[in-house]
């Protein structure tokens, strides 16, 4: 039972009392009429008064109690709201006579929510307070927070209950403040280029627009089973046959796949589609959407991830089969052999799956020995057919597609093409699909007719791009698990822990 700590006990005891002495320990009429923040701020220049206060000035604030230091006649507290830290002189005379004692040093603590009124000061070792000459409580908090010099630092316990650690964590706080302001400096620069934000379907009939495992729901309405989308991009596409020229989606997408510091089976990314335009103007304006977070959010270009220095003024291009020599230090006589690579990657210890083509394993060779050295943002591009189904190939090389892969810090963080927009290589690339997954890959891309049928009536020659946005709010805030940057990130069950530790035993 969540209530049967014997501390726990004592605190709703305390709150009784409080009901009993015509106290609501859960009052909903605050008074706040500012923020720590806006407080601090204003009343800098008290600082340097020669009283060091201004009982002209009045103000009341509102945040949860952090420290608490009682003295006797007068006490030092220091509330926290979402803006700041503030210390407060408590006084016994300066109150309502017995609430200091009785109420006061009794019945509140560390963890409650309070309002204080008063004028600021400045105390004799120089930190400007307030000084309070009334105090009211505003919420009873049952359960203690943890001992304030350690806050919470078991990694299990911060994911499961998140709002702990948003209490005890300060920097926890900027790193979601910092997320937020991704996403709606994301929205704002492409509505400033003239894009559309739409919504599309997030249950399909058909589990497209990527090669991934879905997850699968029923619709009892319709008595048919329905995949959580796994991407946007086939019903994007379908708004660009319907003459939209310039669209996005800040969108949650659903894999049913493995978990590990960059996988979370829901995860966040935008996908934009641009008629009338290649992958190269595509690299062209992740270039400058780079710019425009590093100016908005007020970063230095070079940005520390973990032992890594990012330098993301330093953008280049490598096509994916010359990467595999140049970068990957691959034998270049071998990387367009299917043979000598499977002989290649064997002699490295390196499992290879049947049935795997040439191009498949090109990308096999490129995640073993490329990727991860990708450390300034670097535009992978020139990917083979093989691994591309939805991108166009290219007039000069029908083998390989116009397509790129952004990677930084070893980390794919985009990928766009240009779009594929002839129906009859779109069917044959779904048909090939098909075959692979009646061969036992269960990522492969379905066969989608209507999406084909779409693309029969014309669609403009387009460029789409995603770029995840989880994968880049731990580059720019320095997080190394994708966990660290989802508020409420994907966990195994506590009984289902339990149970499997018993089975072990």
């Amino acid at each position: 039972m969540v209530f049967d700590n014997k501390y726990i006990q004592l605190r709703i005891e305390k709150a009784e009392l409080l009901k009993k002495e015509g106290i609501n320990p859960y009052a909903n009429d605050s008074k706040r009429n500012t923020t720590i923040e806006k407080f601090l701020n204003v009343n800098t220049d008290i600082v340097n008064k020669e009283n060091k206060r201004d009982e002209k000035r009045h103000y009341t604030l509102s945040g949860r109690i952090k420290f608490f230091r009682v003295m006797g006649k007068a006490s030092f507290i220091k509330i926290e709201d979402e803006s700041g830290m503030l210390q407060v002189y408590v006084a016994r005379d300066n109150l309502t006579e017995g609430f200091y004692n009785d109420v006061f040093k009794k019945n509140i603590e560390v963890g409650d929510i309070v309002e204080v009124m008063g004028y600021p000061f400045v105390t004799g070792q120089g930190e400007l307070s307030l000084h309070a000459d009334e105090l009211r409580l505003l919420t009873k908090a049952i359960s203690p927070l943890p001992e304030k010099f350690h806050g919470v630092t078991d990694k299990e316990i911060r994911y499961r209950k998140r709002y702990l650690d948003l209490i005890m964590n300060a920097d926890v706080r900027k790193t979601f403040k910092t997320r937020s302001k991704v996403i709606s400096l994301t929205r704002r620069f492409f509505e400033e280029k003239g894009f559309l934000e739409v919504e599309t379907p997030m249950m399909h009939p058909i589990a497209g627009g990527a090669n991934a495992k879905p997850f699968v729901t029923h619709h009892n309405a319709l008595g048919i089973d329905r995949y959580l989308r796994i991407a946007p991009e086939l019903y994007l596409k379908r708004l660009i046959v319907g003459g939209f020229e310039a669209v996005f989606e800040i969108n949650r997408n659903f894999r049913n796949e493995g978990m590990d510091a960059t996988h979370n089976p829901e995860f966040t990314s935008i996908e934009f589609y641009w008629a009338y335009k290649t992958y190269k103007d595509l690299i062209e304006i992740t270039k400058e959407y780079f710019r425009y977070l590093f100016d908005h959010l007020d970063l230095p270009t070079q940005l520390p991830y973990g032992d890594l220095e990012v330098d993301f003024s330093r953008f280049s291009e490598v096509p994916l089969i010359e990467s595999l020599y140049t970068i990957g230090d691959v034998p270049q006589e071998i990387v367009n052999d299917k043979d000598k690579i499977i002989a290649f990657l064997k002699s490295k210890n390196i499992q290879v799956k049947n049935g795997l083509n040439l191009g498949q394993l090109q990308g096999e060779l490129f995640d073993e020995f490329v990727e991860e050295k990708l450390i300034n943002p670097t535009f992978i591009t020139e990917y083979p057919v093989d691994i591309s189904p939805l991108a166009r190939r290219s007039d000069a090389n029908p083998e390989i597609t116009e397509r790129f892969e952004l990677f930084i810090a070893g980390r794919e963080i985009a990928n766009a093409f240009s779009e594929l927009n002839d129906p009859v290589d779109q069917y044959e690339r779904f048909k090939a699909q098909v075959e692979s997954k009646e061969s036992g890959d269960d990522e492969a891309h379905e066969m989608d007719l209507d999406f084909v049928e779409a693309l029969s009536y014309g669609m403009a020659p387009t460029a789409g791009q995603g770029i995840g946005i989880d994968r880049l709010v731990m580059l720019l805030t320095n997080e190394h698990s994708i966990r660290d940057v989802l508020l409420f990130p994907a966990m195994k069950p506590i009984h289902t822990e339990e149970k499997n530790q018993q089975e072990e035993e």
